[in-house]
């Protein structure tokens, strides 16, 4: 399980060195994604398979399940650690999370995700203000804490 928050740098050439605490979950080789909210999603290959699996059960006839699947295979690439622990983060995917100097790393259950500093910052404010609203919301879910 990823949980955690990080702070770290990317590179001019799109490097990013990944929390040690992440990387032997992740293992030798892991999936980069577009995520939602203008993140990215980093799986391990046995969390991408199963995420492949229910991207291939949606059906095809529906153009939503169509561009939803389009959205995250097309954005993904397969990526190793260096050395240094770390991950060569492909361009269209630094454009994607706008992603600059000051990034965050943060553990999410069965992921990854990286974020833009800034991004990450006004994302989490937003949610903190409405956090007791979406906890009441999950309810709905038979979800309770």
């Amino acid at each position: 399980m990823f949980m955690g928050e990080y702070q770290h740098s990317i590179d001019e050439k799109g490097r990013m060195i990944i929390p040690a605490k992440f990387r032997e979950a992740l293992g030798e080789s892991f999936v980069i994604t577009r995520g939602l909210d203008q993140c990215l999603f980093v799986y391990p290959q046995s969390e991408w398979l199963i995420l492949e699996g229910k991207l291939k059960a949606l059906p095809l006839m529906k153009s939503d399940a169509r561009a939803f699947t389009r959205f995250f295979f097309s954005g993904a690439a397969e990526c190793e650690l260096d050395k240094q622990g770390r991950a060569n983060i492909p361009g269209n995917l630094v454009e994607h999370a706008k992603l600059e100097k000051d990034c965050v790393v943060i553990g999410v259950s069965n992921r990854v995700e990286i974020w833009s500093k800034q991004i990450w910052e006004s994302y989490a404010n937003e949610s903190e203000q409405s956090f007791n609203e979406i906890a009441e919301k999950l309810v709905d879910f038979n979800f309770d804490l």
